[in-house]
């Protein structure tokens, strides 16, 4: 079963002014696409073909032999959320239960947000900044390249893509503006909640 790029949930100009038409056109229909193009190269007429993407992702990290396989693996099952996790008019208020563990964990939902924007700052070049579930304890990480929760066990529930094909169009070298635009006028904290209830 060949793996797919999915359409966009929204149109390429739905999130302006804080993700551009042109950066969704360069991010999804090129970059998330060669991912899903060179994953179904990797994996064809070998058994990892058969499996689901979060198989393929869990099977080929940490193997030398399939680092190539978990790149794309990795990278197509992240942006398959990325998507998700924003949406027109996002940020805003949280839903309450996931709310309440944010300030149960983090002691502040401002507190969360700069966490979450430090780890996506931090990450030397390439990579994501997370909010994963960990053993029932919500806690923010940042990953290198196409790593991810899933390969370390966890579970993501918001992730933001600090690779520089996500933000120089719009934001050149400023990444921590990027990182604010994202958390306060992007995210679609109604995904991050259904990801949190299915995982809690």
């Amino acid at each position: 079963m060949a793996f797919e790029l999915p359409d966009l949930p929204y149109s390429k100009d739905a999130l302006g002014p804080y993700m551009s038409a042109e950066t969704l056109e360069y991010h999804h229909d090129k970059h998330h696409n060669t991912y899903v193009v060179n994953l179904n190269n990797l994996v064809k007429d070998t058994p990892l073909a058969s499996k689901s993407l979060e198989e393929v992702v869990k099977e080929s990290y940490g193997d030398a032999s399939k680092q190539g396989v978990f790149n794309n693996a990795g990278q197509h099952w992240n942006h398959l959320h990325f998507w998700n996790w924003m949406k027109p008019n996002g940020g805003g208020s949280i839903p309450g239960e996931l709310e309440k563990k944010i300030v149960e964990d983090f002691g502040s939902v401002d507190k969360f947000k700069q966490d979450f924007q430090a780890a996506g700052a931090g990450q030397f070049g390439s990579g994501w900044a997370w909010l994963a579930l960990d053993g029932g304890k919500l806690t923010v990480m940042k990953t290198p390249n196409a790593e991810n929760p899933l390969a370390h066990g966890k579970t993501a529930l918001l992730g933001v893509d600090v690779w520089e094909h996500s933000y120089y169009i719009d934001y050149r070298n400023a990444r921590p503006k990027y990182l604010e635009a994202f958390i306060n006028n992007l995210v679609n904290w109604e995904y991050v909640a259904e990801l949190y209830s299915k995982a809690a």
